[in-house]
């Protein structure tokens, strides 16, 4: 089967100019609303790679997300996400982007087209059989990302990926494919809307239902939250309030005193 890219093609709306705000919000969110749908197909697909994932990091591996542009900044900021929100450390979730750090606020030109740099980027964080990699590229055709899989198939490391095109050769050498397939973007060719969209979804499927796995969340709440700002401090004092029938004040203190809601909680004495 030949490979088209269908976020690559023509949108389904035309003279975009002419239209009024209204009309482009209309437009635009109606294509929004088709995202989850096509999400939802990818979810046998996603269980199967959180299923590895799970059994990696149980076994002190690590999550590697590796993307260019938009799918890129995508990775890094799920992965930045996981410690604040997991209280797990800044070296189990790793983002990394095509052009380095710069990348995430300033595009690098053509650092998407290397096919040795992603490796090294892998390689510069002692990677290892343990590891899981997803290589996340809307059309599943960046070398950097591409590249950088085969060198992981080749070293006994567990391969993902998040594409929005069927058939890609991405998907062709991730051993667990992700392929949601969203139609063409509303802006032809501009993969940052529905297909950063729909792999926003899945990244936050695969980090949330990973910690839970690991046991993360106690009932349906973030008991291992970093407390990194106020709204966090008062987040986990009701937490307490409620968990463990007590006070503002008695919970307050308690938080201060361990520092984490989980500790707080089982160290509690009524």
């Amino acid at each position: 089967m030949e490979f088209t890219k269908t976020t690559e093609q023509d949108s389904n709306h035309q003279h975009l100019e002419k239209m009024k705000v209204t009309e482009l919000l209309q437009h635009m969110n109606n294509e929004d609303k088709t995202v989850p749908l096509a999400v939802e197909k990818a979810l046998p697909q996603l269980e199967v790679l959180i299923q590895e994932i799970v059994k990696k990091l149980k076994n002190g591996g690590r999550l590697f997300y590796i993307g260019a542009g938009t799918s890129g900044r995508l990775g890094v900021v799920d992965a930045s996400e996981c410690p604040p929100t997991f209280g797990v450390s800044y070296e189990l979730v790793i983002g990394l982007i095509a052009g380095g750090d710069p990348a995430i606020r300033k595009a690098v030109e053509f650092a998407e087209d290397s096919t040795s740099q992603g490796w090294k980027d892998l390689e510069n964080h002692q990677i290892s059989s343990k590891d899981v990699v997803i290589g996340i590229a809307a059309s599943g055709t960046t070398p950097y990302v591409i590249s950088a899989l085969e060198q992981c198939n080749k070293n006994n490391i567990i391969t993902g990926c998040i594409t929005c095109n069927a058939g890609s050769p991405l998907a062709a050498i991730a051993q667990y494919p992700i392929e949601i397939i969203v139609g063409p973007e509303f802006v032809t060719g501009s993969s940052r809307m529905k297909a950063g969209t729909a792999q926003k979804l899945a990244l936050n499927m695969i980090s949330t239902a990973t910690m839970i796995q690991l046991g993360k969340v106690k009932g349906n709440k973030m008991v291992d939250m970093k407390l990194s700002n106020n709204k966090l401090v008062d987040r986990g004092i009701r937490m307490l309030m409620s968990e463990l029938q007590i006070d503002r004040t008695t919970a307050s203190e308690l938080l201060e005193k361990h520092g984490n809601v989980r500790e707080a909680a089982k160290n509690y004495k009524s």
